[in-house]
């Protein structure tokens, strides 16, 4: 029986350090084996990146796509440019990303996540009520102003909203390098193939003239 326990014990032990290692490469993109790893885009991607490309140059480890100003004049008020390994190739293997968001007064960010990646914003122009919500409903947000910061946990619906009544602007950052994003109306009405009526009347309760209404509205 003593022999028994002892081998438990070890057992346990085992699977928690088996824990301790797994999970947090799990949580965000692989560590790299190189010093960099600049991706080359016209190769298909591998798992969790692209293959590295052949001559280097400095001009990879630099970006100037996070400049303003971005025109915010569509359905929503804002707009994004992203910095990530799609638009930046340097960031490839390094696992993180950068936005720059910009809102015209009233600009709405939809609720959305993103499936990969934590996020932390700072504002840096602005008003901008932040909000995310738990896997349980709760809904924590907040005003921020210029100079203060937000960080949504990773893969939990959040969304923010320009209340001021001049523009606004964040720089949001990811732990990887393509972070992903899920952006509500547009995932679930305006998906290719389309969800069947059936599913959105019934889980949102409503009809399918309803329904078709909002799939016109968010087609692709």
């Amino acid at each position: 029986m003593a022999t028994l326990k002892i081998s438990s014990s070890l057992f346990i032990s085992f699977l928690l350090t088996i824990c301790l290692f797994v999970i947090p490469s799990l949580s965000s993109d692989s560590d790299p084996l190189q010093d960099f790893c600049v991706g080359d885009l016209k190769a298909s991607p591998s798992i969790n990146g692209f293959p590295c490309k052949s001559g280097v140059s400095a001009s990879d480890f630099f970006f100037s796509g996070l400049g303003g100003p971005l025109n915010t004049s569509n359905s929503n008020g804002v707009t994004v440019a992203p910095a990530n390994v799609l638009t930046f190739p340097g960031l490839n293997t390094l696992g993180i990303a950068m936005n720059n968001v910009e809102f015209a007064p009233g600009g709405v960010n939809p609720p959305h996540s993103h499936p990969r990646a934590t996020e932390a914003g700072v504002v840096i122009e602005g008003s901008v009520y932040v909000g995310f919500l738990t896997t349980n409903n709760t809904l924590f947000s907040k005003v921020i102003n210029a100079g203060e910061m937000f960080v949504v946990p990773r893969g939990l619906v959040h969304f923010q909203w320009n209340v001021g009544k001049v523009k606004a602007r964040l720089i949001t950052a990811f732990n990887s390098q393509l972070p992903g994003a899920a952006v509500l109306p547009i995932t679930l009405f305006g998906s290719f193939p389309e969800i069947p009526n059936a599913v959105l009347t019934k889980a949102f309760r409503t009809d399918d003239a309803t329904v078709d209404k909002l799939k016109f509205n968010f087609a692709v």
